[in-house]
């Protein structure tokens, strides 16, 4: 399945259970000032999970341009350096604004992981917020995934927010078990257990001295890597090698005349075509290098680049 059809099968899955198709926003947060770039596709529905906005509509699914090169969230140093990391991708999305919660979230993911996109429920866990145990009992009654592929995780690896200030929550996440090939039965092994999905369940408002406040509704954001699913689904070892990057990568074997190799002699092919999707999406959407904020991102892309 190629990177188009991933896209519109998430996309028309939601529209099929009654979310609304939002437009991706531009990749520079308008009227947000705690957030250099949009880095999830919550962040054009701040308002909403806040309360400080009327909803238009209570479910959405958007397929968000983000960049995460700064901030909270930032991978700029990994890329290049892991099968998975990326500074732009695509993350798809579904949404509530307080009209569905955690079992309606768990049972849509389910089905169309295992459904839809086919991928071998014997391939899935499952980890949890360790303080979570409506989510665990959930996964167990709704999607039957037994005890030992459910594991409880700490807040570094299972409690999401946008960045230091705003809506946030205990989250899911589901991972694809790649097999003994790519090392050790460790949780902790990325490679080996490869998220493809995060749920979040928004339930808090975090204030900038570090309190949370519960949120006017608990709601559902979810975010998964376009690149990461096509990966998984096209069967290749990297996101490097999927139908997103393949062009991209071969141009920069005929402008370097150096071929490319998916080990450590593939590093600077791999850094050159995801700092150019980043920098081609960033001037795009109105953004430009400076000595300062988001310009000075830019120009470190592009100064590693």
């Amino acid at each position: 399945m190629n990177a188009r059809e991933v896209r519109k099968t998430f996309l028309s899955f939601f529209e099929e259970h009654g979310h609304t198709r939002v437009p991706s926003s531009s990749v520079l947060p308008h009227g947000d000032k705690t957030l250099l770039f949009t880095n999830a596709g919550m962040n054009q529905f701040k308002d909403y999970f806040t309360g400080r906005e009327k909803p238009r509509f209570p479910r959405a699914t958007t397929a968000q341009k983000c960049i995460r090169a700064g901030g909270k969230h930032n991978d700029l140093d990994n890329v290049g350096y892991t099968t998975r990391h990326l500074t732009f991708f695509e993350m798809l999305g579904n949404f509530s604004f307080g009209d569905y919660f955690k079992e309606d979230a768990i049972a849509f993911a389910w089905e169309l992981v295992t459904k839809r996109f086919g991928i071998s429920p014997s391939r899935l866990w499952i980890t949890v917020f360790r303080d979570d145990g409506e989510a665990r009992e959930i996964w167990r009654k709704v999607a039957g995934v037994g005890a030992e592929r459910i594991v409880g995780l700490g807040e570094k690896d299972n409690f999401w927010s946008m960045g230091d200030t705003g809506p946030c929550g205990p989250c899911s996440e589901i991972l694809v078990d790649r097999g003994d090939a790519y090392g050790p039965a460790d949780m902790d092994n990325g490679e080996r257990f490869f998220e493809i999905w995060n749920l979040v369940f928004m339930q808090f408002d975090q204030k900038a001295d570090g309190s949370r406040s519960p949120l006017p509704r608990p709601s559902i954001d979810t975010g998964m890597g376009l690149e990461r699913m096509a990966m998984v689904l096209q069967g290749v070892d990297s996101v490097f090698e999927t139908d997103l990057f393949r062009k991209l990568i071969h141009r920069v074997e005929q402008i370097t005349g150096t071929r490319y190799d998916s080990g450590a002699a593939g590093v600077p092919h791999r850094v050159i075509s995801d700092h150019i999707r980043s920098l081609t999406f960033a001037f795009a959407d109105g953004a430009e290098p400076s000595n300062e904020g988001r310009g000075y991102v830019l120009r470190r892309i592009l100064r590693r680049a």
